[in-house]
């Protein structure tokens, strides 16, 4: 059905703009309003682009007019759409953008459909679950700004080669469900995670991001993580330097930790403490590892390895 009338113009940039102004200067933005018009040929025309050759030539441009189906790139952020169902005959897109819209669930999308799909945002929706989401060719997989609260889904059987995932400001409380051998960068901050777990299968993961969440400790890291390289778990409620002992496990690998915002660095001598469990780091927060503290770390722990014997 055609729309029409009057809305609110709205972007992304405007929120971040607007944050701290009272309410009466937000209100007075909403003075700046933008013409709604139904979807039609000549604005479809007009944001085509990227055109690919094909065996044809550029005969695929008149499928173009009527169909779409060629359509590679598709961004259509910040509109209302809450059903994919219109897109399933563009059977080729690549990359697929619908951001700050109204979906609410991954049931019956023509998600299948799209065989070659490699990169699909879907942020800032109202997405509660991930049941229905596949993706075979996906490589970056972006819902962060939903309302996800816990992972179910995400098998390596549909998501063979998936490397980025983020899921920031969602409402996740624990890191379970995560079956992803094949994932390299995870991003999880802003959510409501206490506990660390699930881990185990994440065995190529470089990148592990935890800021802003609810960890009291760090169990949960484990050896398997043999692969991780960047972890960040800034601002959050790790107090005491015991929380920090799972982090042994990530001596062969781990070269970044960010940890400022906990209440241990300021209890403990903490870059000591973290030195002493993986003497291997090259930076922590965002000072690097000079040559004395490595030096001092390497003699306590050879001093304790020998009071010990």
């Amino acid at each position: 059905p055609q729309q029409s009338g009057l809305v609110p113009a709205y972007s992304a940039e405007s929120d971040s703009e607007d944050e701290g102004a009272d309410k009466d200067e937000k209100e007075g933005r909403l003075t700046d309003w933008i013409q709604v018009f139904p979807l039609n040929k000549e604005i479809i025309i007009e944001g085509l682009s990227l055109l690919c050759q094909t065996g044809k030539k550029l005969e695929h441009l008149k499928n173009l007019i009527y169909s779409y189906i060629h359509i590679r790139f598709l961004d259509l952020s910040n509109n209302y759409i809450s059903d994919l169902s219109p897109l399933a005959s563009m059977t080729h897109l690549l990359w697929l953008k619908v951001d700050r819209n109204s979906m609410k669930s991954f049931k019956e999308q023509p998600l299948s459909e799209f065989t070659f799909l490699q990169w699909l945002s879907v942020a800032s929706n109202q997405i509660v679950d991930m049941e229905g989401l596949v993706g075979p060719s996906i490589e970056t997989l972006i819902l962060s700004g939903n309302s996800i609260q816990k992972i179910n889904g995400l098998r390596n059987a549909d998501f063979a080669n998936l490397v980025i995932l983020e899921l920031r400001g969602n409402q996740l409380e624990t890191t379970s469900g995560f079956d992803l051998p094949n994932l390299r960068k995870l991003y999880l901050a802003q959510n409501f995670i206490k506990h660390l777990e699930g881990l185990e299968k994440l065995e190529r993961l470089t990148t592990l991001h935890l800021r802003d969440n609810q960890l009291v400790t760090l169990e949960g890291l484990c050896p398997e993580m043999k692969s991780l390289q960047y972890l960040n778990i800034r601002g959050n409620a790790i107090a005491e330097g015991d929380a920090l002992r799972s982090l042994h496990f990530l001596t062969s690998s781990l070269k970044t930790l960010v940890i400022a915002e906990n209440p241990v660095v300021d209890a403990v001598p903490y870059r000591q403490t973290v030195l002493i469990l993986l003497p291997q780091l090259e930076r922590i927060d965002k000072e690097p590892v000079t040559l004395a503290e490595r030096t001092e770390a390497r003699r306590t722990i050879r001093t304790g390895v020998e009071n010990f014997g």
